[in-house]
C-alpha cells in the first residue's frame, strides 16, 4: 500500500521559516518523482515544487528563491524547506507520488498524503 505522510507545519509569523516533511511508504521511492501540491480555503489546487528522481528541481514562480525541496532516497523522504513566509502561504501542504516513468509531475499526481497545514499570520 502506498502511503505518503507529510508532518512539519504549523503557525508562523510572516517572515518565518518552516520544514516540512513527507514520509513515504510502499513503493520503490528513488524511481519516482515527488510533488507538493498546496490548497488555500476557497482556492484551487496549486502546485507548489517538485524533485525528479535524479534531483532535479521545479518550483512555481510564487516560491521560487524562497523554497527548497529535497529529497533522501535512503529514507524515502522528501522536506520542502519554506523560508520567507507570507500570508499567502497559508494553505494545506501535499505531498504527492508522481506516475513511474513521469520525468515529474505538478497536479497530476497519482497518490498523495493527508496534507499538513501552515498559516502564516501576526
Amino acid at each position: 500500500e502506498v502511503r505518503l505522510v507529510e508532518s512539519g507545519g504549523g503557525l508562523v509569523q510572516p517572515g518565518g521559516s518552516l520544514t516540512l516533511h513527507c514520509t513515504t511508504s510502499g513503493f520503490n521511492f528513488k524511481y519516482f518523482a515527488i510533488t507538493w501540491v498546496r490548497q488555500a480555503p476557497g482556492k484551487p489546487l496549486e502546485w507548489v515544487s517538485s524533485i525528479t528522481s535524479g534531483n532535479t528541481q521545479w518550483y512555481a514562480d510564487s516560491v521560487k528563491g524562497r523554497f527548497t525541496i529535497t529529497r533522501d532516497n535512503a529514507k524515502s523522504t522528501v522536506d520542502l524547506q519554506l523560508n520567507d513566509l507570507r500570508s499567502e502561504d497559508t494553505a494545506i501542504y501535499y505531498c504527492a507520488q508522481c506516475e513511474q516513468y513521469r520525468v515529474y509531475c505538478r497536479t497530476d499526481y497519482i497518490d498523495r498524503g493527508q496534507g499538513t497545514q501552515v498559516t502564516v499570520s501576526s
